[in-house]
Parts: structure tokens; C-alpha cells; sequence
């Protein structure tokens, strides 16, 4: 099939490989997206005469079986086409003859890959806001359940403070609720809707985008077209940022559950199915899953180093560099998702040990809690620090492991209810439905 671009000239097989590198396996990640961009896009043509009615209908019809071949893993980009956008057409034209080439007037490759990767992504933000959510419920779950069993807080990875496993779980809660802000608003800038842009400078076809925008079912759309374009790349940064404060949240849980399962602290236990072996160590149980967590959530916390650097210095317009960032973007989605989805796992059936402060090693933990209870007798704050740091160096201080904290966000005021509600809010504030019911209202017809 000649290429969409064809201008009657063969281009050398090697530069054909070279040009179109992994293109078709990325553009897999899109088929959906794009069936879906292109319904609306011709639904707008025919509504400004440049199709018939009853072509609208028989392209409707026939994108809905590709469609349906999409989502239920039969569709492929055959040997020798370009792109996804291309195989679509090719799909089109065999039932439909010349009419299936109708579909690309008043648009470019350039914004109709862009509507591509931003209905994909949205897409892919959704999933990972609900994973979110659920190792979110999964914490706070876990943080009332142990809120009264004590653990040593530490600085520098010393012995500090009186912590307890209600702090340690609804910790990572907490950053949840940040994370998930960040990705609002990465979803925020994602939708909004590009097509109509064409190269990146519009069309002279009397185009009403806003009729695209609201089939899409996107929040507005990128009006300047200029812009449009220029939001290649910086959407996919955007994104990549607020994904690298998730995996952030989950590399930083990973590397403590790794630790305090060591013999060595022997704070949690992981479930068995979540460690490995030793092939010459009988008594070994790997953390290897969180391992694998941390390894994977540290290499995402580069994506948005990666895709900076690709598109760094370019000039406003459209250049070929930009493709290469979809080969480290599309994949990414899933590789959080399973991360996010393990911890979930491993987090809802770790086993907490309650007997942690039996050890006398986590005596000194409570000296603070000495030294605020001399000061409330009211005994100047330096003259308690002082008395409670003679008394350990001669060997004299008796803890107290009786913890009476009270102020909000303390081992005895979580303030779970409080992190719920905010987070609640945030998810709320996404407003998926319109996007849905936009995508569900173009399958169906």
C-alpha cells in the first residue's frame, strides 16, 4: 500500500526501517484511540457537507467493527503499512472503496496522532487513579488496624522517636493524596482536544472543533493551533512528572518494606508468595517483588528526564524526534499500574509485629518522652533535656512506653477520616464520566 505521504518515489528499504523504527508496535497502544478520533472527526465533516449522510453512516459502521476488533485483541497493523492511522484507512477502503479515503480531509498525521495520544493517555490516567485509590483504601485500612502497635521512628537511620504502624501505613496514604493531586492536573492539561490543528497551523476547511471537543468528550480544546502542536512532548512530560511522584510514594514504601522484613529489623512479614529462594541458602525468603518495586518506580522517576532530553530545544513545529518519546511513554502506563497493583497486594496481607518495643534496644526511643514530661512538670525544657541525657549515660533512664499523643496527625490522632476526605475530593475533582460517557456514546452509536 502506498504510504499516505506517497509522492511517487520509492524510498531505500533501510531508510524505511530506520524511518519507521518501532512505530507500528507503539501505534498498537493507540488503535482504540484513534477509531475513536476518527468517529468524531467525520461525524464533524459531514455536518460541514464534505460527506454525505449515508457515508457517515457506512464509515460509523465499519469504524465500529474495527473498532470492536480493537478491543477484543484481533486488530493488527500488517506487514508493510506505516502506522496505525494508515492501516485504519487501508481497513476502510477495502469495504468501503474510495470512500474510506474521505476520512483524512481536514486533518494531518500530526494532530491525529495527537488526539491519539491524548484520548490514550487520559485513558491510561484513569486506570492508574483507580490503582491509586486502591492501595490508598489498602493503607488507610492498615493504618487503623495497627494504629496502636509502636514502632521506632528514625533520623539519619538511627533510633529517634516513638512511631507505630497507624504513622508508618497512613504515611504513604497521605502521599497518595498529593500524588494523586499531581495527576489531576496532568489529566487536566491532557484533556484538551488538538484535532482541527491539521500540521499545526489549521485548515481551510470551515472545521468546528468545538463539535470534536464536546464528541470527545474533552474539557476544552487546545485553541491556539500553533499550540496545539507545541503541546507534543509536553503533554507526555506533563503526564511523566506526575507518574514519577507516584512511583516516588511507591519506590520509597518498597525500599522500607524491604528493610524492616530483614532478620535484622524484623518489623513485618512479607506474604511468602511475594519473596524468592536461594539456590544454595535454605533459609532464605527474598523481598524480591518490592525489589523488582523499587527497581522499576526508580527507572520511572527517569521518564521525565528521558522525554525532556528528546524534545529539548526544539522549535515550534512538528519534528520527527518527538515519535521516539512515545517508545519510552506508552509502555510506561503499565508497568506503574503493575507496580502500583502488587504493593496493593503485598501491603493488604503483610503481617505487622506487635512485640517490637519488647526489645531493649528501643528503650531510648522514649527519652523525649521524658523530657516533655519533665518540662510539663514544669521544669525549663534544656535543664529536662540535660537530666534525661545524664541519667541514659550512666545508665539510669527508665523508659516510660505509656504514649499519651494527641495533636492532629500524631500516634494518637491519625487523622485518617481527614486524608479520606481530601482524597475523595481529588478524585472527584477528575471528572471521568464525561470522558466516558463521550467514548461510550461513539461506539454505540
Amino acid at each position: 500500500m502506498a504510504k499516505l505521504w506517497d509522492k511517487g518515489f520509492e524510498i531505500t528499504e533501510e531508510i524505511d526501517r530506520f524511518t519507521v523504527g518501532r512505530d507500528r508496535e507503539m501505534d498498537m497502544y493507540l488503535a482504540e484511540a484513534d477509531v475513536l478520533g476518527s468517529m468524531a472527526h467525520i461525524t464533524m465533516l459531514e455536518s460541514i457537507g464534505l460527506i454525505e449522510h449515508d457515508e457517515l453512516e457506512a464509515l460509523l459502521s465499519e469504524l465500529r467493527v474495527i473498532l470492536t476488533q480493537v478491543r477484543d485483541g484481533r486488530f493488527r497493523i500488517e506487514e508493510g503499512i506505516e502506522d496505525v492511522h494508515s492501516q485504519v484507512e487501508l481497513m476502510l477502503t477495502r469495504k468501503l472503496g474510495d470512500m474510506g479515503k474521505k476520512i483524512h480531509s481536514g486533518r494531518s498525521r500530526n494532530d491525529q496522532v495527537l488526539v491519539d495520544l491524548k484520548l490514550f493517555t487520559r485513558r491510561q490516567i484513569k486506570g492508574i487513579a483507580e490503582d491509586v485509590m486502591v492501595l490508598f483504601h489498602t493503607l488507610q485500612s492498615q493504618s487503623e488496624r495497627y494504629k496502636d502497635v509502636l514502632m521506632p521512628g528514625y533520623t539519619h537511620l538511627q533510633v529517634a522517636m516513638p512511631s507505630s504502624f497507624g504513622l508508618w501505613f497512613g504515611a504513604y496514604a497521605e502521599s497518595l493524596v498529593d500524588d494523586l493531586t499531581f495527576l489531576q492536573s496532568a489529566y487536566r492539561m491532557t484533556n484538551r482536544n488538538p484535532l482541527g490543528s491539521a500540521a499545526g497551523y489549521g485548515s481551510s476547511f470551515p472545521l468546528r472543533r468545538q463539535m470534536t471537543t464536546d464528541l470527545l468528550g474533552f474539557d476544552s480544546m487546545n485553541y491556539n493551533v500553533v499550540y496545539a502542536q507545541m503541546g507534543r512532548g509536553k503533554t507526555e512530560r506533563n503526564v511523566a512528572f506526575a507518574m514519577a511522584g507516584i512511583a516516588g510514594t511507591l519506590s520509597k514504601m518498597a525500599y522500607d518494606a524491604c528493610m524492616f522484613s530483614s532478620q535484622n529489623f524484623a518489623f513485618v512479614k512479607l506474604p511468602d508468595e511475594c519473596t524468592t529462594g536461594s539456590s544454595i541458602m535454605p533459609h532464605k525468603k527474598n523481598p524480591d517483588v518490592f525489589e523488582l518495586t523499587r527497581a522499576k518506580c526508580n527507572k520511572l522517576q527517569a521518564l521525565p528526564q528521558q522525554i525532556t532530553l528528546i524534545m529539548n530545544n526544539l522549535p515550534c513545529g512538528y519534528f520527527r524526534d518527538l515519535q521516539i518519546i512515545k517508545e519510552v511513554f506508552l509502555p510506561a502506563f503499565q508497568e506503574l499500574r503493575d507496580c502500583l497493583q502488587m504493593a496493593s497486594y503485598i501491603m493488604e496481607r503483610i503481617k505487622v509485629n506487635t512485640s517490637i518495643l519488647d526489645d531493649p534496644r528501643y528503650d531510648l526511643m522514649f527519652s523525649v518522652e521524658e523530657v516533655n514530661r519533665l518540662a510539663t512538670e514544669g521544669m525549663p525544657f534544656r535543664d529536662a533535656y540535660r537530666k534525661v541525657g545524664a541519667d541514659i549515660a550512666s545508665g539510669n533512664f527508665k523508659p516510660n512506653k505509656d504514649i499519651r499523643h494527641t495533636h492532629e496527625g500524631s500516634i494518637g490522632n491519625l487523622c485518617n477520616e481527614q486524608i479520606a476526605s481530601l482524597m475523595e475530593k481529588v478524585w472527584q475533582g477528575f471528572g471521568f464520566e464525561r470522558m466516558e460517557e463521550a467514548e461510550e456514546r461513539l461506539a454505540k452509536g
